[in-house]
């Protein structure tokens, strides 16, 4: 006897990021090709749970979005589990898990896909504790979501941040200068660790390794002496101070807002300028980081990620997170993953990989 169709949710949440829609297409094209299930596109993430904004997806709606950046549903960065004290006077109040629930009901859901980050998974797993089937995906170019070794959107991040430090080689060598290139990565440093290996980066800052300016400084006059007469400095985001990284994260902070610096990467120009006396330029990358199309890489994955979503919901196995361990596609509990966040190791074979080379990591 044939089992009755199933009808699932499908979200993307949290900031954009390439291979989002390769992997809806994924979840998608399997879902209703292979095992015959209707899908509900969620629009705006969980915000659009909240207050119900959604409608069936279609085959024409998943069709040719392979190669497309972005999100053809939307995305938010609303955190239902979360207090908001920016909350309009009629919002307070609102009970959102219940606004979620009510409305999963509504629409008739028997799963919800979620693909995002951190927050996203987490944000599954509590809404799963409530009594919600669901399935996540990974999504992010951090790659600091627990439980996978890698998450899709971050290859295509590397790509873009790798050919920015290349261009910034030219420019650099041409004006003797030191060039300072901040990258993404506020809790955890492999997209700046990749792609600053990539680039030939010869100083690269991590959140994980508190550096000390001093000797950033004494590896640029090294380097000056040896006749190299340019230095590429890629900073993550979320870098520390060996000063900062003894402090409280409410110190941290209040130490940060009494600084005149737009981000980090300035702070690091000018503190290279005054301890090596040498130019400094800083380029932020930002935003250009997570847009445009993704990697072929980053399309095969994403595909292969939603593809095994299906399969979950096809079989029933819930409160999973599809994940890639070693060579393998394999699904991990949500519990596993919720509230985590994979940072680089300090004896990663990466950071000994860049230290034998000659990258100074500030330490």
């Amino acid at each position: 006897m044939k089992s009755a169709t199933k009808t699932f949710g499908i979200l993307t949440s949290g900031g954009d990021c390439p291979g989002l829609n390769a992997a809806i297409r994924g979840v998608a094209r399997a879902a209703y090709g292979m095992y015959d299930m209707n899908i509900i596109g969620i629009s705006n993430g969980y915000r659009g749970l909240i207050e119900g904004t959604a409608q069936p997806l279609k085959p024409i709606d998943f069709s040719g979005i392979l190669t497309r950046g972005g999100t053809i549903l939307g995305a938010s960065r609303e955190k239902p589990f979360e207090y908001d004290e920016t909350l309009a006077d009629s919002e307070v109040g609102m009970d959102k898990p219940e606004l979620i629930k009510e409305n999963y009901r509504k629409l008739k859901l028997d799963a919800l896909v979620v693909l995002g980050g951190n927050g996203t998974n987490t944000t599954g797993y509590l809404l799963s504790q409530e009594g919600l089937n669901v399935v996540g995906l990974p999504k992010t170019i951090d790659n600091d979501i627990w439980g996978t070794d890698i998450t899709f959107g971050f290859h295509t991040a590397v790509d873009i941040a790798t050919e920015a430090i290349d261009r910034l080689h030219s420019t650099a060598t041409s004006h003797n200068r030191v060039m300072v290139v901040e990258l993404m990565g506020h809790k955890a440093g492999w997209l700046a660790l990749y792609a600053g290996i990539a680039g030939g980066g010869d100083v690269i800052l991590l959140p994980e390794i508190p550096y000390d300016v001093s000797s950033i400084a004494a590896h640029l006059k090294n380097r000056a002496a040896e006749g190299k007469s340019f230095s590429i400095v890629v900073v993550a985001e979320g870098s520390l101070s060996v000063e900062e990284s003894r402090m409280g994260k409410k110190e941290r902070r209040k130490f940060r807002d009494g600084q005149p610096f737009q981000s980090i990467g300035y702070r690091i120009a000018q503190e290279i300028s005054a301890a090596a006396g040498m130019e400094s330029r800083v380029t932020v990358l930002g935003y250009l980081q997570r847009g445009g199309i993704p990697s072929s890489y980053d399309r095969v994955l994403a595909t292969t990620f939603g593809t095994e979503a299906a399969k979950l919901l096809y079989s029933g196995d819930y409160g999973k997170m599809v994940a890639m361990v070693g060579n393998s596609i394999m699904p991990v509990d949500l519990a596993e993953v919720a509230g985590k966040i994979k940072q680089v190791p300090p004896n990663h074979h990466l950071i000994e990989t860049a230290r034998l080379v000659g990258t100074c990591f500030g330490d």
